[in-house]
């Protein structure tokens, strides 16, 4: 055995196949092959001291299912599908329209990255006040309205900064927190359908089911995100005419 955990005489680890796939696929990570693994979409062999052991084959597939991912957007369930047909011998059908590379970047967007969480960070309701120039009493009403949330022991994260500070320029328009409420509604929605989504995942006993739970949720959050921005674009080209 090798020290990356590699036999000596037969396939690649996990580590090794992440390293082929990286300079194609900069975002892929060993959580991401072990999600995909989990999905049937590869099938590495294993040795008898149980560490994987990937083929050429298999990273083929791999690279197969990061592409229709990247390129097409299709679901993980249609690439199973071709991959099966293919294992038939049934010649794959043909591709949808390729769609706009970065589609989950365009204009900013965040991706999957943007939702990974970090070191934490705990700001004091002072600390905040300063950070995002608002006052006491436009903080208090963004508590009132749930736009704003402290953690169970009355700190902040960082995040409340920056929508204390998108409020307060809104209110520059006319806009008052009262009338965000609806912002707040339909997070929890998205959230919770996310969860009822990820939840199965987590409460896996399986160790490496929190890798691939925290995977998808980054996938799906940005995806969501993405989701809205564009629905807002098009409901706003209505209104502008444009």
């Amino acid at each position: 055995m090798t020290a990356a955990g590699r036999p000596a005489h037969g396939g690649l680890s996990i580590g090794a196949v992440l390293a082929q796939l990286r300079p194609e696929f900069p975002d892929v990570t060993i959580s991401k092959i072990r999600f995909l693994e989990s999905e049937g979409l590869v099938r590495p062999a294993r040795t008898t001291s149980g560490y994987r052991q990937f083929s050429a084959a298999d990273v083929e597939r791999l690279r197969f299912v990061l592409a229709a991912q990247r390129d097409h957007y299709l679901p993980l369930k249609v690439i199973k599908e071709q991959l099966d047909a293919a294992d038939r011998g049934v010649p794959p059908a043909t591709p949808s329209p390729r769609l706009p590379r970065g589609l989950v970047s365009v204009d900013g967007l965040p991706g999957p990255e943007h939702f990974a969480t970090g070191a934490e960070v705990r700001m004091t309701r002072e600390e905040l006040l300063a950070e995002s120039g608002i006052d006491k009493t436009m903080l208090a009403e963004l508590e009132q309205y749930g736009l704003i949330r402290s953690g169970a022991a009355g700190f902040y994260d960082p995040d409340a900064v920056m929508v204390a500070r998108i409020v307060r320029a809104m209110t520059d328009f006319g806009i008052e927190p009262r009338h965000l409420r609806a912002f707040r509604a339909s997070a929890d929605r998205e959230v919770g359908l996310l969860e009822q989504i990820v939840l199965p995942l987590y409460r896996q006993r399986d160790p490496e089911a929190r890798g691939r739970a925290d995977e998808v949720v980054r996938e799906l959050a940005a995806l969501s995100v993405t989701l809205h921005t564009l629905l807002v674009k098009a409901g706003l080209r209505g209104v502008t005419g444009g």
